[in-house]
């Protein structure tokens, strides 16, 4: 009876409640790709997406399984050339609370270190994108350049363009504005903060092209190696259960909705046609995949799962 007793007192165990640590690898030619994710936040998707219905949005988060709020991933990309250790976007940092903000946790967990870091490419400024470069004003990545697109740092780096911006509007508000001046300030004290322009290559295999709409400097990053490709788009699509099968929805925080509609399009057309693997930091984790064309929009069709070699 003891030993029966002492079995049903062990059955038990705490919940464990946390997930494995958020990455995902896999090779794109002799390129090394790390997904890493820096958490997820549940937002009030039926209230931000515009050009569309609360029916329609219901039904087709619904046919997904899924509700408002929408439990969304935040994800950035580390790219191992080999010789340089390249991280697309840096998460949100503790801007946003305790459910994000694990990208360091996770960079560890995959066997790398921010220190390691030697650039940083960033899609765009907004915080979600740009948070984890900073903690209390001190660099997380304290040897890494950091790169961005030109016009997108002029917009954002201006005392002209906040003054101007109105107070609550989602994209533009005024704080949008000096979170990124105080996040980008001790690389620019450091002499880490480099623009570029155009679409030349930012290092052989990395090449940034124009995809302005969500903001006005958004771009996205092709990386190429012994002809594979892979896209990484940035903020071209926040709700995967809603615009890629109708990529005419917006959001009501891109700083132009028409264009940012227009470049989804185009580069959903694009990644179809030539059927190019892409990354994307909103889409479910490692948010890693392709598109097939349909009648009306696209299928999403996730990268398929490897343990590795």
């Amino acid at each position: 009876m003891c030993l029966l007793l002492q079995c049903v007192a062990h059955a038990a165990a705490p919940l464990a409640r946390t997930s494995a640590p958020g990455f995902y690898r896999f090779m794109l030619g002799d390129v090394e790709i790390t997904a890493l994710n820096d958490g997820s936040l549940e937002l009030p998707v039926d209230q931000f997406l515009t050009n569309t219905t609360p029916r329609k949005i219901a039904r087709a988060l619904a046919e997904n399984y899924l509700e408002s709020p929408l439990e969304t991933s935040y994800n950035a990309f580390l790219v191992n050339t080999g010789s340089k250790l390249v991280l697309i976007d840096t998460g949100a940092g503790g801007i946003f609370g305790p459910r994000l903000g694990k990208l360091a946790v996770n960079m560890q967990a995959s066997g790398y270190t921010p220190s390691q870091v030697d650039e940083i490419y960033i899609t765009h400024m907004h915080v979600d994108h740009i948070g984890g470069l900073t903690t209390d004003g001190e660099m997380n990545f304290a040897n890494a350049i950091v790169r961005v697109n030109r016009r997108e740092l002029d917009y954002w780096l201006s005392e002209a363009n906040m003054g101007k911006a109105p107070e609550g509007n989602r994209g533009d508000q005024k704080g949008t504005y000096r979170r990124a001046m105080a996040i980008m300030a001790p690389y620019i004290k450091a002499g880490r903060l480099r623009a570029f322009d155009g679409e030349q290559e930012l290092r052989p295999g990395i090449a940034p092209y124009q995809s302005a709409g969500h903001t006005p400097g958004h771009v996205g990053y092709m990386i190429e190696s012994r002809g594979n490709r892979l896209m990484v788009v940035g903020d071209i699509i926040h709700v995967a259960a809603i615009q890629f099968a109708d990529p005419t929805v917006r959001v009501s925080f891109d700083s132009d909705s028409l264009q940012a509609e227009k470049e989804r399009v185009s580069e959903f057309n694009r990644i179809a046609a030539d059927k190019t693997l892409f990354a994307a930091a909103h889409v479910p984790f490692p948010g890693v995949g392709r598109l097939r064309a349909e009648q009306h929009g696209f299928r999403w069709i996730p990268v398929n799962y490897s343990a590795g070699k």
